[in-house]
């Protein structure tokens, strides 16, 4: 795996020194530096250079003297500039006053060091060159952060820290080229948030998306060392271009303009095409009115930077009108690009090789590319993933030798089948790291674009994203796993570390397992006859394993953790926190706790307890807690961010609705009822209450047992056991609605015999009376080491965790790697670097994980793996193997010596597998092996393709639950 390399992007920091060697004095007692600029520089130097002078009023309240005016250079100076821009500059590396010979060249880089004397009057002057303009922009802004200003000072109302002074230790340094050549974002299904924010709040007048808007993304992403947008493109906005000044305001930010997968040569098809002057948008029928409008939006913004996109789909992100024939739609789109291309070389009158171009075979276009599309060796192909954060596609070793490359499009949000993702952004920062290196090491340098929905929620995804393309090499699985609380203490400061780092964890962790937007259990678009989404019961076990109590137990911890900061903030936090950290912890404890209370208010009403409107009037308060909080979002700051946030994104989605809630009609007096954990309420299955059976191999496990009122009146009860080895938490009791008895074993008076048999009596003072039966498995060998550190089997299955083998077995080519926060149990293992070679599950030595387990059982047993849901690599994977699949992965499954089965990581998008599999960020594969005998065993899972990343095992004997997550890892 990569080795990490951490690159300081500015060796610039504040320093408590006022004197020094590589001390500059940039406000100073009395005396203010002055800062320079050549006007011959480009635009940008300008523009960065009034954004540093606001930057340091921000921090000191004094503002420098800044300009062009050679007259202003006395006492000590900044001097910004471009190479072969700034006369000063080029003076001082023509007198050997500098060295940039290792600058030249660079791509996006800066030099930044101290000169004495740099001209007649400046004693000393911080010099800061850049390779080219947005070189230089990145190195005044690397000052910018050093004394205290954020990128998302505005965007996230980021506090800054005043002070009265500003003096900077400042030692030479030359930056790293970025990792990726251009890195941006797409602003997408902007309908619900930024859309009526612009238009209702930021630009009144413009009623719209406008100059203003985008001149505040356009800083955004200067000041997050990005150089590049593909701007909204729904119809409800405002096209990019049909507003001239955009392109003018995007340029003085040196903002490379691109445009989206479906928008040809920057043309907005959603929102610029008039049928009534251009006919249809149908490249059968139209060619050359389609050709002519594009040719038209070269010429207007030829003048300027662009990726230009090729591309041909139909309007609104649909597939262009064409017939069934999938051969003649690869001609239809091969002679569209051919086009475009002659387009741009006869506008722009260079050769088409030297234009920077990008085509995205997203959704149906990927399959006409397969069908054999001839792309120019020079144009990026940019791959994207499956909208739920997995590469569908990297390039295969044949495409790694094209020139042009490749880049990513990935997801922070996104409206679409099977659901959508678009209030709040859950995807794990691992999960974005295990992709995005990936395909990273498989070319894709040079482009990266995310799609950032509003840009507000998905704030972090988007400063991970961009540094992450910036300098790849400075992130590995540990600081993934950490970057949003490095992120937060940067923004915030470091008073509450260590509960930002608790509560993030917890939070991606529970996301993972289920995004909140996906907690309605729907689908949108499923069927002609009802589109939206139709909420139903979650797939959370009420009575299993503890699930849903788990989980809100968690959310509810982590939400008071979240409630407990923000009030213990000074208030020039508040706004910030509220936003970035407040809004989503609370936002998603509330959604699950409405959505699961709900649940269990319709379970609870079967049983007729008097709990059931408890759980309604929590489900009720929960939803209108949640349109409390996002009011308040809008309020923050005298209502700066109106408009921006709603929960009720998207056309389809109704995960937001309060649930069905029910009520019930309880009897006049009390009446007992009773129900043992892990006993499924179904009528016809049994006439008797048991506990599950308690294991003498893990004696700390406890079961429960509810008892609960079915009455108006307040029921009382008592609980007698059977023998004196059945320990209960409480034996009587008074309640209106329900009480718990945790029910444990005391393993020095109960005997030794594997069927020992107990039962505690339950009875009401009205006379009722319930029995529950207590089995124990207790046989006289219970005593045995060979047990110890094992998995072993309880209740017919035994559960593992991924990150608890007990042996691995490597290679020079595959090494397994642990992914902290990642999976179902939190952490995940990858088996090798993707980028390794597929290795032959059948071998004797192949790389592999081995877990040790006891059975006591013998015959067939259903293993269940869980994995993340990756595809393949490429569709050319470069070999041509014997028996063997070449357009699904694989991982080897075996217990013992026993036979190797193959299942996959992998589906076709789109196929109910898929559905299923991104909706719970889990691939699920059941195998069924054979084991010979009771006793020790070993499960292994073995490296077929390398990269595949497992997150749990579960073995079931014939006693497995219905469950979501599975039960819980049974290591003794």
């Amino acid at each position: 795996m990569v080795i990490v390399s951490v690159t300081v992007v500015a060796q610039v920091s504040l320093s408590s020194e006022m004197k020094g060697n590589q001390i500059f004095s940039l406000q100073g007692r009395g005396k203010s530096a002055v800062l320079y600029y050549d006007h011959a520089d480009f635009v940008v130097v300008k523009k960065v250079s009034e954004l540093f002078v606001e930057d340091v009023q921000k921090v000191t309240g004094k503002r420098l003297v800044y300009g062009s005016d050679k007259g202003l250079l006395t006492g000590d100076c900044l001097i910004v500039g471009t190479l072969g821009h700034n006369q000063i500059i080029d003076q001082l590396i023509a007198d050997g006053r500098m060295d940039v010979s290792s600058l030249k060249g660079r791509w996006e880089s800066y030099q930044i060091a101290l000169v004495k004397n740099p001209v007649h009057g400046v004693g000393q002057a911080l010099v800061i060159v850049g390779s080219d303009r947005r070189g230089t922009a990145y190195g005044l802004l690397s000052i910018s952060r050093a004394i205290g200003v954020s990128p998302w000072y505005w965007w996230a109302d980021a506090p800054i820290v005043k002070h009265d002074y500003l003096y900077l230790s400042v030692r030479p340094t030359i930056s790293e080229e970025p990792s990726v050549k251009y890195r941006g974002l797409f602003i997408n299904d902007e309908d619900w948030g930024l859309f009526r924010w612009a238009r209702d709040n930021f630009e009144k007048e413009r009623g719209n998306f406008g100059p203003r808007t985008y001149a505040k993304v356009c800083e955004l992403l200067l000041r997050l060392q990005a150089n590049y947008l593909c701007p909204a493109m729904h119809d409800a906005s405002t096209a990019f271009h049909a507003v001239p000044e955009n392109r003018l305001v995007a340029d003085s930010f040196a903002i490379v303009m691109g445009s989206s997968h479906c928008e040809p040569l920057l043309f907005n098809t959603a929102s610029e095409w008039k049928r009534e002057t251009m006919g249809e948008w149908d490249y059968q029928d139209n060619k050359a009115g389609v050709d002519r409008v594009l040719k038209e939006r070269v010429e207007a913004a030829a003048p300027f930077e662009n990726v230009w996109t090729l591309a041909l789909r139909g309007l609104h992100d649909k597939a262009m009108k064409a017939g069934n024939d999938m051969s003649a739609r690869k001609d239809m789109l091969q002679e569209a690009l051919m086009n475009q291309r002659q387009i741009l070389a006869d506008v722009i009158r260079k050769p088409a090789a030297e234009i920077p171009q990008a085509f995205t075979p997203y959704k149906e276009v990927l399959d006409v590319y397969d069908e054999g599309l001839n792309l120019p060796d020079d144009v990026t192909i940019i791959w994207p993933d499956d909208n739920y954060g997995y590469m569908k596609r990297l390039s295969s070793p044949k495409e790694q030798q094209r020139s042009g490359r490749s880049g990513v499009y990935y997801h922070a949000s996104y409206l679409g089948k099977p659901h959508d993702h678009l209030w709040m952004n859950t995807t794990s920062p691992t999960l974005m790291y295990e992709e995005l290196r990936k395909a990273y090491d498989m070319t894709a340098d040079r482009i990266w674009l995310l799609n950032a929905g509003d840009i507000k929620s998905c704030e972090f995804a988007v400063d991970f994203f961009l540094n992450m393309a910036f300098n790849i090499d400075s992130f590995n699985f540990e600081r993934a796993a950490h970057y949003r609380t490095e992120w937060m203490c940067g923004l915030m400061g470091d008073d509450f570390k260590d509960e930002y780092q608790d509560i993030w964890d917890a939070f991606y962790h529970l996301a993972f397992a289920r995004r909140p937007e996906f907690m309605g259990w729907g689908y949108q678009w499923a069927t002609d006859k009802h589109g939206r989404e139709r909420n139903t019961d979650t797939d959370f076990s009420l009575t299993n394993y503890r699930e849903v109590e788990t989980r809100l137990t968690e959310y509810c911890r982590i939400g008071a953790m979240t409630e407990n900061i923000y009030h213990r903030l000074p208030a020039e936090k508040q706004a910030c926190f509220y936003q970035l950290m407040y809004y989503p912890v609370k936002g998603c404890e509330l959604l699950n706790r409405m959505i699961l209370d709900g649940q269990r208010n319709r379970w609870y009403a079967i049983q007729q307890r008097a709990a059931t409107d408890s759980f309604a009037k929590s489900a009720k308060i929960c939803y209108d807690s949640l349109a409390v909080i996002t009011k308040g979002y809008n309020e923050l700051l005298g209502g700066k961010w109106n408009h921006v946030m709603m929960m009720n994104q998207g056309f389809a989605a109704s995960y937001f609705e309060l649930p069905e809630l029910r009520t019930v009609k309880l009897k006049t007096s009390a009446s007992l009822g009773v129900w043992a954990e892990q006993e499924d309420v179904l009528k016809g299955q049994k006439s008797f209450h048991s506990l599950p059976c308690f294991s003498c191999y893990l004696p700390k496990e406890s079961y429960y047992i509810e008892v609960f009122n079915k009455g108006v009146s307040p029921l009382a009860w008592k609980a007698v056991v059977s023998d004196d080895w059945i320990r209960l938490s409480r034996i009587s009791g008074y309640t209106q609605t329900e009480e718990r008895i945790e029910v444990s074993i005391n393993w020095e008076k109960v005997p030794k015999n594997e069927s020992v048999l107990g039962y505690l009596d339950i009875m009401s003072d009205m006379g009722e009376h319930e029995r529950v039966l207590v089995s124990v498995f207790n046989p006289s060998d219970s005593i045995n080491k060979e047990l110890d550190s094992l998995y072993v089997e309880t209740n017919g299955y035994v559960s593992i965790d991924a990150a608890g083998f007990h042996r691995k077995v490597e290679n020079e080519a595959i090494q397994m790697y642990l992914i902290p926060n990642l999976g179902i149990e939190n952490e995940a293992v990858q088996l090798g670097n993707p980028i390794a070679p597929m290795q032959r599950t059948g071998g004797r030595n192949t790389p592999r994980l081995e877990y040790d387990f006891y059975t006591f059982e013998q015959g067939s047993v259903d293993v269940y793996t869980y994995v993340l849901p990756t595809f393949v690599t490429s569709s050319d994977r470069g070999y041509a193997g014997h028996e063997a699949t070449n357009i699904e992965t694989k991982y080897g499954v075996c217990i013992d010596e026993g036979p190797v089965m193959n299942p996959s990581t992998s589906s076709f998008e789109y196929a109910q597998i898929w559905y299923e599999s991104v909706l719970k960020n889990c691939r699920v594969n059941k195998t069924t092996l054979h084991i010979d005998k009771p006793g020790k065993h070993t499960v292994k899972i073995i490296c077929g393709d390398a990269g595949t990343v497992l997150q749990k095992i579960v073995l079931d004997f014939g006693g497995l639950k219905r469950s979501y997550y599975g039960p819980k890892p049974t290591r003794r």
